[in-house]
Parts: C-alpha cells; structure tokens; sequence
C-alpha cells in the first residue's frame, strides 16, 4: 500500500495536526537529552490526544492519531531521505 493511499485516509480537518506533530518531532530531535527512538512514540501519543480532543476519546479518533502521527514522521524522513547527500551518515 502506498503512503498516498493512507493519507487519503486520515480526515482533511486533521492535517493541522499531521504539521503540530512534526513540528514537535523537529523539536525532540533537536533536545539533546531526548533519544531518537522515543521521538516516534512521543510523536503518537501527541497525535492522539490532539485527535481526541477534536473528535472525542473513541476507537476511530485513536486510529486518526496513529494515522496523523505516522505520515509526520514518514513525512520527515521522506524529506530527510530525499535531501540527504550521497555518503551521508
């Protein structure tokens, strides 16, 4: 499945918080004490409760938010990867 299509799944007025997540994900990554591999899921549980604040706590928001906080961070690693030099660590 590509990315497009689960993109195509999260609901239009939720793609603000698609951008609040990575803006959060750039600023942990830029927090020293803040190790990369907790960024994801710090990035998730944000997602989440943005979304069910929106849409109220229930199954459905809880997907939105997993789904929000994944295409921020496959969004930013597309972008990374996209723009990284030939021999870059």
């Amino acid at each position: 499945m590509e990315w497009n299509a689960v993109a195509n799944f999260i609901k239009p007025e939720l793609l603000v918080v698609v951008a609040v997540c990575w803006v959060v994900g750039y600023i942990l990554k830029q927090t020293p004490r803040v190790p990369d591999w907790t960024i994801i899921y710090a990035v998730t549980v944000v997602a989440v409760v943005l979304v069910s604040l929106t849409m109220g706590f229930t199954p459905e928001s809880i997907l939105q938010g997993v789904l929000c906080g994944a295409v921020a961070v496959y969004g930013n690693q597309l972008v990374k990867q996209t723009t990284k030099k030939s021999g870059d660590e």
